[in-house]
């Protein structure tokens, strides 16, 4: 049986795009507006705000409105749920290799 978590999937489809991991990268150390988020890609503002919908979605960015724009900043907890179930993958595999290596040397 598959396990599904509709929270960790949106999670992961939302950081599958370079685009959105950049948005991120960049306002993990300051707020921006939509303007200031598109002045470096070559696509609309209305491509940026749909990239920026899917970050909200899954629950990695909010907004709030500062006089006429709106501004996104980064929601860490969510970016803490998608660490915390890696980690646990990170700790299988981590045990697996070092049996093996244990395995190979033992030869």
């Amino acid at each position: 049986m598959v396990e599904s978590n509709v929270a960790l999937d949106k999670i992961f489809a939302a950081l599958a795009d370079v685009t959105r991991r950049d948005i991120l990268k960049r306002i993990s150390t300051k707020e921006h507006s939509i303007s200031e988020l598109a002045q470096p890609y070559a696509m609309s503002l209305a491509a940026i705000a749909k990239h920026v919908s899917v970050l909200e979605k899954a629950g990695l960015i909010t907004k709030h409105r500062s006089s006429k724009e709106k501004v996104i900043q980064i929601q860490p907890k969510t970016l803490k749920v998608a660490t915390a179930y890696l980690s646990e993958y990170e700790k299988i595999w981590s045990t697996r290799f070092d049996a093996l290596e244990k395995l190979l040397e033992d030869k």
